[in-house]
Parts: C-alpha cells; structure tokens; sequence
C-alpha cells in the first residue's frame, strides 16, 4: 500500500530553519506529484507546497521565498526545507502523494515555532 511517512517536526525559534523529510512507499515515484500541506488548530488543511515528477513547484503566498519543497525520485523522498520560521507556521505537517488514480496521506508531523 502506498503510504507517505513524514518526519523531522519539532519545536524551533522564530526565525530558525527546519528541514522536514517524507519517505514514499509507493513504486514510480515520480510518476506521483507530492505535496507538503499543513492544518493549525481551529483551521482547516492548507496546501504549502507541490512538486510534480518533473520537478515543477508551486506554493501557497504566505511561505514563498522562504520555504522550499524538493525531491530525490531515486531515494522516493520530498523535502521540505523551512526557513525564517514564524510563529504562524505551527501547525501539523502532513506529506500527500498523488496521481489521477490515487491520493494518500502521511500521519502529519508537528511543527511549533515559539520562542
């Protein structure tokens, strides 16, 4: 069963990086565009970013130019490398695969950025 399976969540300062990995269980992953997408208490599940097979990105206003999303198709892991951190930016972390035929979700990671 495919199964996207995240980590690297933690507690970081305001203004601190952290890099969040998702290993994918799947076979042809690159075949599958992933995506990196976030729930904060009281709010619903928001996209922050996508990477197609290809490599073609797109992220959500509020963490372009400071947030980056890439992949290694021969290791099947995205990434999620997070920068200049805000308070905001708490929130569950979940990895999500997808093609026209399916779509799966990793068990989320917690992100808490508080001083």
């Amino acid at each position: 069963q495919v199964r996207p399976a995240e980590s690297g969540g933690g507690l970081v300062q305001p203004g601190g990086p952290l890099r969040l990995s998702c290993v994918f269980s799947g076979s042809i992953f690159n075949s599958y565009t992933m995506g990196w997408y976030r729930q904060a208490p009281g709010n619903e599940r928001e996209l922050v970013a996508r990477i197609t097979g290809y490599g073609n990105t797109n992220y959500a206003d509020s963490v372009k130019g400071r947030f980056t999303i890439s992949r290694d198709n021969a290791k099947n892991m995205v990434y999620l490398q997070m920068n200049s951190l805000k308070p905001e930016d708490t929130a569950v972390y979940y990895c999500h695969s997808e093609t026209a035929y399916s779509s799966d979700w990793g068990q989320g990671t917690q992100v808490t950025v508080s001083s």
